[in-house]
């Protein structure tokens, strides 16, 4: 089973008055909101299945979002187990009177696959092609194997 897209997807949402707290600055929930349905997007688009939520992990907000700036989230795929996907995700906030982007947000979301009674079921594999590939590859499975040690504690 191959792997129907590894494009990347990118969404842009504008952030208006009531994505924001009392500082005029994006909620973080708001953003990571964004940033899950790229990863499920981007998951579906991979394999052709629907994808839940299982771990969202080394989540870094590194800078503030303004209400009317833009915001840019792009999700790919950048690890595969059996049923499994994990995907990179990075925000950025641009401002709209220069158009100046700033990288506000990354982190790795893992996503398994369901059919219609929520049961997990197998994906296609990614193959990494490019050495950035197998670095990210590498760093998601080190995410992974850690993810799953503290749960077997």
């Amino acid at each position: 089973m191959e792997p129907f897209s590894t494009e990347p997807v990118t969404l842009i949402e504008e952030v208006f008055p009531q994505d924001t707290n009392s500082y005029n600055t994006l909620f973080g929930g708001r953003l990571l909101s964004l940033m899950d349905k790229a990863a499920g997007i981007v998951c579906a688009k991979f394999a052709h299945r629907e994808f839940v939520t299982i771990s969202i992990d080394t989540l870094e907000f590194k800078a503030p979002a303004r209400q009317g700036d833009l915001i840019e989230v792009t999700a790919k795929v950048v690890f595969t187990s059996n049923r499994t996907a994990c995907t990179k995700v990075t925000a950025w906030a641009m401002n709209k009177a220069d158009w100046t982007k700033t990288e506000i947000c990354e982190g790795y979301f893992f996503m398994v696959a369901i059919d219609s009674m929520m049961r997990p079921i197998p994906i296609p594999q990614l193959t990494p092609v490019t050495e950035e590939d197998e670095i990210e590859w590498e760093r998601a499975k080190g995410i992974r194997a850690h993810m799953l040690s503290q749960r077997n504690r």
